[in-house]
């Protein structure tokens, strides 16, 4: 009956309505610092098994197809887009890009991760004491920690994460740690550009910028955001379009339906 293709058709609007949720987001995105863009996932539902296949017909004989009528279809998942972002040149010496995979940790709130925040946006600052810390609403710390004099000369970083603050003629050299995760699309994400680990991400693996499947820093670069705003604009009119005909199809359904109940008359 039309009822099965009601229902078949709100459950397509209702999955449209959350693609178009995430493509707003990623648009919304497209200048945020480190950003990964997400792409949704789509299954189909329960199957409503109309005739076995197999089954022998009215001459005896084994039929080669079944008959199922589907019940739609649902959301699955949302996938971040991990491919690294395009670098963009700022000149800033405390600006440090990611050439590559991993993840600088940072130390935020306990409700956040236990503490432990991970992330790719590489928009530092000094805070009141010294600290190079995130430069977002919250200005999480690096860490490990890197503290800077109220003067110093100079800030060099290597691509290896090797940092080194000449001030007053004397040179102190800190080590910037990178974290990657056996599944980075497990990680649960938190705003602020901050992502933290969960049991489906695994625990985080430590390395040195430049080892063995770690990207190298850049010194005066930012990784932009990795949302190709061309093709999120096409996935918006896909979606549009396919929201428009799960609603024609609702209503050639309910016609049939008011077909029906006439019937009675």
């Amino acid at each position: 009956m039309a009822i099965t293709a009601l229902h078949s058709a709100a459950t397509g609007m209702k999955a449209m309505d959350t693609q178009l949720d995430v493509i707003a987001n990623n648009l919304a995105n497209s200048n945020t610092n480190g950003f990964k863009s997400q792409r949704v996932n789509f299954e189909d539902l329960f199957y409503e098994m109309r005739r076995q296949p197999g089954a022998l017909n009215t001459l005896g004989q084994m039929s080669s197809t079944g008959m199922f009528v589907g019940l739609g279809a649902r959301v699955s998942n949302t996938q971040l887009n991990m491919s690294t972002g395009s670098m963009e040149n700022t000149g800033k010496p405390l600006d440090i890009g990611i050439g590559g995979a991993g993840f600088f940790k940072v130390s935020t709130f306990d409700s956040i991760g236990d503490g432990e925040a991970y992330t790719r946006a590489g928009n530092f600052i000094v805070d009141s004491e010294g600290f190079l810390v995130l430069g977002t609403a919250d200005g999480p710390r690096l860490d490990p920690a890197i503290t800077l004099p109220n003067e110093y000369d100079s800030v060099t970083i290597q691509s290896d994460g090797t940092v080194s603050v000449i001030a007053g003629g004397s040179t102190t050299e800190y080590q910037i740690k990178l974290y990657k995760f056996p599944n980075p699309h497990g990680l649960r994400l938190e705003g602020g550009n901050l992502y933290t680990k969960t049991e489906a991400s695994g625990d985080a693996i430590e390395g040195n910028p430049r080892d063995i499947g770690f990207g190298g820093l850049a010194q005066g670069f930012l990784e932009s955001s990795n949302v190709d705003p061309v093709r999120e604009l096409v996935n918006m009119i896909r979606t549009q379009r396919s929201f428009e005909l799960n609603s024609q199809t609702i209503k050639a359904a309910d016609e049939n339906l008011q077909v029906v109940s006439r019937l009675r008359r």
